[in-house]
């Protein structure tokens, strides 16, 4: 396939199907992050090409956002060994949504900021939806990709998370041991999940900050916008343990047992719950 099934910016808003007048001024875009090669799931097969319930674990993903109303737009971003694998199944599937996958970076930010990079050239505005989303979170549900879009009509960035149910544990590094410091309050703790929902003039003024530190090394989307712009408010979309992340090979089960639950017919997940 080529690098763009259709030019972005205008084409991205005009010509992609959208649900409201808002949707066709500024696009909702779906930026699907599998450019990570997976050193602890196995270094000679890419995971998100791995299959789970019949099919690799990055088409369970860019089926979610192909199904789902509110997306107009959907980037794929891949690692360079396995753009081409990725291309192919693109092409084979045929997904009308998707304009482009392109080549990754060496770290997930990289990627996020070879995708902003692009979209800013397709001109996209300042005023669209970004929906950051890991591939190898297979199982995402229609409705949390729903209620991310929606939570942007309010706010500037939110994500998705998870009420921890662990006690977490802060501690340092003392002469060989590790000593808890200190131990947070268990009902103010959440566990980040993807998508992660931004307004594209709000992401890109947090990378471009973040990029004049030396000592930038952000785990997520997320962080970004909280360390370098921390008078944006982010807000929590409710997520479900459902939408597992694969991340080593004893993941495999856990993943195949989900995909089992999707009722027969349907090729995503409606919502957080079975099927």
């Amino acid at each position: 396939m080529s690098d763009e099934r259709e030019p972005l910016g205008e084409g991205m808003a005009m010509g992609a199907p959208s649900v409201d007048a808002d949707a066709r001024r500024a696009p909702v875009v779906a930026v699907i992050l599998a450019a990570g090669f997976g050193t602890r799931f196995d270094p000679m097969r890419p995971k998100q090409l791995v299959s789970v319930g019949g099919r690799p674990v990055v088409a369970w993903s860019i089926d979610a956002f192909e199904a789902n109303p509110r997306i107009t737009d959907i980037l794929v971003v891949v690692n360079p060994q396995v753009r081409h694998a990725v291309e192919r199944l693109v092409d084979e599937r045929g997904y009308p949504k998707l304009r482009a996958v392109i080549d990754g970076g060496e770290q997930r930010f990289d990627s996020t900021v070879n995708a902003l990079r692009m979209l800013d050239s397709a001109g996209i505005p300042d005023d669209a939806r970004l929906l950051i989303h890991d591939a190898v979170r297979p199982f995402v549900g229609q409705s949390v990709i729903t209620a991310c879009v929606a939570s942007l009509d309010g706010y500037a960035a939110s994500t998705v998370a998870v009420a921890s149910t662990d006690t977490v544990l802060v501690t340092e590094e003392s002469e060989g041991s590790r000593l808890i410091t200190s131990v947070p309050d268990r009902s103010l703790m959440y566990r980040a999940q993807t998508p992660q929902a931004f307004r594209f003039a709000t992401l890109r003024k947090a990378y471009e900050l973040a990029s004049r530190d030396p000592g930038f090394t952000p785990t997520d989307d997320t962080r970004v916008v909280v360390d370098y712009l921390p008078h944006t408010d982010v807000a929590i979309v409710p997520g479900d343990d459902t939408n597992l992340q694969i991340t080593t090979r004893e993941d495999m089960p856990v993943a195949e047992k989900e995909a089992g639950r999707i009722p027969a017919g349907l090729t995503v997940r409606l919502d957080g719950g079975a099927g």
